[in-house]
């Protein structure tokens, strides 16, 4: 770490001197600064240890509204460079000891680097999710003369509810792999997430689809009218677009070559 207690947070990476000339202030209301190796620029913010260290982000991750607020903030600066530049987002809490730390990064890392904004150019994420009510018909009344009594007229009851629910749920899941398929022939690369849980995503519905696409731009018109078009097509799905998001989930970097604080 440097000398005076602070540290550098890495937001992403461009080709070389190509970024964002108005960026919002960072995590730490710093001034966001670019930094140029090995023929690419890396976004970055001077950060003091005390907040941003390694123990002080141990700590830091635990709570929910630090974690909240400094993720938007960091989507932010992220964001505002991806609409003048293709842009490698790197990870949430990317920490360098110093602005030698960050070339050497950009120097050993290159080759990665420069694959992911050749695979991610002219090109922007988007998401669909596929919101389904699982909700199954009411069973059938197995009748009060049906043999073994009460307790085994509600079982019986219960078996048929579930089996409807697994049918439904299967029909749902077929649907939405439907559309998946489809939005894949837009898309230059697509993949499924894993769904959101339901207290999370604030719905007691199944979301049987949760993916991101990476999109050419100059298709993302045609891109949200599929979706609008398959939204109508699927009675029992109600899909949902977002975007355009800086492309986090198709260069893999983020995962891979931040070097968190030592």
């Amino acid at each position: 770490m440097a000398d005076d207690g602070t540290g550098v947070w890495v937001y992403a990476v461009v080709g070389g001197g190509r970024y964002g000339d108005e960026l919002p202030a960072g995590v730490a209301a710093e001034r966001v600064r670019t930094i140029e190796a090995a023929g690419l620029t890396a976004v970055v913010g001077t950060v003091g240890l005390d907040d941003f260290g390694e123990a002080a982000l141990r700590r830091n991750l635990e709570d929910l509204d630090w974690l909240e607020t400094t993720a938007r903030t960091h989507d932010a600066v992220v964001g505002a460079v991806a609409r003048t530049a293709d842009t490698v987002p790197l990870r949430l809490a990317t920490v360098c000891a110093d602005d030698e730390q960050v070339r050497a990064l950009l120097a050993e890392s290159c080759r990665d680097f420069e694959a992911a904004l050749r695979q991610i150019a002219g090109r922007a994420e988007w998401g669909v999710r596929a919101i389904a009510d699982t909700t199954a018909p009411p069973a059938p009344d197995v009748g009060t003369d049906a043999p073994g009594g009460a307790g085994a007229r509600y079982l019986a009851r219960r078996r048929a509810e579930l089996s409807s629910r697994d049918d439904i749920e299967r029909a749902l899941a077929a649907e939405a792999e439907s559309v998946h398929t489809t939005l894949l022939r837009l898309a230059a690369m697509g993949r499924r997430q894993s769904p959101t849980a339901p207290a999370l995503a604030g719905t007691r519905e199944w979301m049987p689809l949760n993916g991101t696409y990476l999109v050419d731009r100059d298709r993302a018109r045609e891109f949200a009218d599929a979706v609008a078009s398959l939204d109508r097509d699927h009675e029992r799905l109600r899909l949902e677009l977002t975007g355009p998001w800086p492309p986090y989930s198709f260069t893999g970097i983020e995962r891979d070559s931040g070097r968190e604080s030592p």
